[in-house]
């Protein structure tokens, strides 16, 4: 949906009048250098902003990926840092008393790497690494004051500074080559359960983060200065105040206010629109919605905001009224593509409740929506503005409901991929059953994802699936074991291939064409996006299994 004039409702704009910075004197990572497509390195989440996750490199193709080989590996210590005797500096912050570490916790976010070095995040930590043998050049440590350690999403580079968030929701900026940090500022109330995950993302002067919370409390997008750590303007995804559009999709202001639609994921930027395109999580309760009864704008939602302003343009909710924790938290890939005959600007994500969709990045305008879930059944048909209807008797009830997908999603956080050279959108397919039943019967529902309790009955088989954005339709699926999952991102290149894990501990490549299997290698199952980039004139495959990391180069 367009939202015209440019609404200014859900945003407190504060702007901040850019001046020459001395970061610009410092050198490093020039912003505006994102704006090139992705050739090789990978200097941010999704590689660039198009959130396509599509390396131009070619020396890995299809006839000769067989050829792939292991060139180095690096298993990273989570736990407490030992500051001497230690190879390699490690510096220490945060505002905890530093007796909360976790020493199993997993690789999840995409690594970053610029000119030597590779910048890997897990929560409290921040390693940077040789380019060439993953050894250790720094380390830096925070001392959390606690949180739901699930995962860091990743860092940003601007300039010569890496900035990432804290579990316990600060934004942390450190200097990249010496790990030294420069500044950190709190981004939300610990007090009140936020924390925070995502990979921040930076455009020009606009350092964009988000932050969740899973009980409930409101959700909401941020920019600050990157250079300062300075507040410019912050988007609440939910109506705070009476004037607040989307209002009248909820039951009172405060059920709106109290949620959710928390922002987990980066998005992607259109430096031609100046649109930054993100996706927002489940409202709350998250499965008892009779306290909130109404779509529950704007959770679950496809959002377009203006970066300069925090201004939204233009909204399309995937999942109205959501009663299953089926974020649209996933990230969104930015299309040039044909409709019909004709060039149009797309936008287009395959969303956790099963269904994709394409719209026009532009104007908001719907396009396309299928289920790519194969066993979906939550929705009653699809309406006219291309929402799927969700049906009532698909929320948890009493005696059980059988559902699908299931919790998790068809796809969850894990990032998806676009090849413009074949026009396939590939991502994870996991479908399944739920039997959810109702616990708390209390009108004013339970909070947070409260309320239900849920049993798995079944699969439906997993897969990799390559959609056709114009259509919606599945170009080609490849099953995976039985038992597997695809538990990893995705990663396609100009050299035609896909890359992904299969969830069986497998690391693996196929056509991007066909889906035929080309290579495969036993690593362990993959926990974060592959990703490539090339050094001494090698295209390197870089990806992580838990706390290891392997880089493959053909020989």
């Amino acid at each position: 949906m367009t939202l015209k004039p440019v609404c200014v409702a859900l945003a407190v704009a504060v702007i901040v009048v850019p001046a020459v910075s001395l970061a610009q004197e410092r050198g490093g990572l020039d912003p505006a250098s994102l704006l090139a497509p992705l050739a090789e390195s990978w200097p941010t989440y999704s590689g660039d902003y198009s959130g396509r996750r599509y390396s131009g490199l070619t020396q890995v193709t299809t006839d000769n990926v067989s050829r792939l080989t292991l060139a180095w590996t690096r298993q990273l210590d989570t736990g407490t840092p030992a500051l001497e005797g230690a190879n390699a500096p490690t510096f220490v912050g945060g505002e905890g008393i530093g007796d909360f570490a976790i020493g199993s916790q997993r690789i999840k976010g995409s690594i970053l790497q610029v000119d030597d070095l590779l910048y890997v995040t897990a929560p409290d930590h921040v390693w940077a690494l040789d380019v060439r043998d993953g050894g250790e050049r720094w380390h830096y440590f925070w001392k959390t004051r606690g949180g739901p350690h699930i995962g860091n999403r990743g860092a940003a580079l601007w300039r010569d500074s890496l900035i990432f968030e804290t579990v316990d929701n600060y934004l942390v900026s450190l200097d990249a080559r010496t790990g030294e940090e420069r500044w950190h500022t709190e981004i939300a109330s610990f007090e009140e359960q936020y924390f925070s995950t995502m990979a921040p993302i930076v455009v020009g002067d606009h350092l964009l983060v988000g932050t969740g919370n899973d009980l409930d409390a409101p959700g909401f997008l941020q920019s600050f200065d990157p250079e300062t750590g300075e507040l410019r303007w912050k988007f609440y995804t939910v109506p705070m105040s009476p004037d607040d559009p989307g209002l009248d999709t909820w039951p009172t202001l405060d059920a709106a206010r109290h949620g959710g639609g928390q922002v987990w994921v980066p998005g992607a930027y259109d430096p031609e629109t100046n649109y930054y395109i993100f996706g927002t999580g489940n409202p709350t309760p998250g499965y008892t919605g009779v306290a909130r009864r109404g779509d529950n704008l704007f959770t679950c939602t496809l959002i377009a905001v203006d970066v300069d302003t925090g201004e939204m343009a233009w909204y399309f909710q995937t999942s109205p009224h959501d009663t299953h924790d089926w974020d649209s938290a996933q990230t969104p890939i930015l299309i040039d593509g044909v409709i019909d005959g004709v060039p149009r600007k797309l936008v287009s994500t395959a969303a956790r409740n099963g269904y994709f969709f394409t719209l026009d990045r532009v104007t908001g305008e719907h396009i396309v929506t299928t289920r790519y879930g194969a066993t979906s059944n939550w929705a009653s048909h699809i309406r006219e503005n291309g929402s799927p209807n969700p049906h009532p008797a698909k929320e948890a009830i009493v005696p059980g409901a059988l559902v699908s997908p299931v919790e998790g999603g068809v796809a969850n956080w894990q990032p998806p991929a676009f090849n413009p050279d074949t026009g396939l959108f590939y991502t994870q397919e996991n479908n399944g059953f739920n039997l959810l039943y109702l616990t708390e019967l209390d009108p004013r529902g339970s909070m947070g994802l409260g309320g239900k309790d849920r049993i798995t009955v079944g699969s439906g088989g997993n897969a990799l699936s390559a959609i056709d954005y114009r259509t919606g339709e599945t170009a080609w699926r490849h099953a995976w074991p039985i038992g597997g999952g695809g538990g990893a991102g995705v990663l396609t290149t100009a050299g035609g291939l896909v890359f992904t894990g299969d969830g069986s501990g497998n690391f693996v490549a196929f056509d991007a064409a066909d889906g035929d299997l080309l290579w495969h290698t036993r690593i362990g199952n993959i926990s974060n996006a592959p990703q490539t980039y090339l050094i001494d004139g090698r295209q390197h495959v870089l990806v992580a299994s838990g706390r290891q990391l392997y880089a493959f180069v053909m020989y």
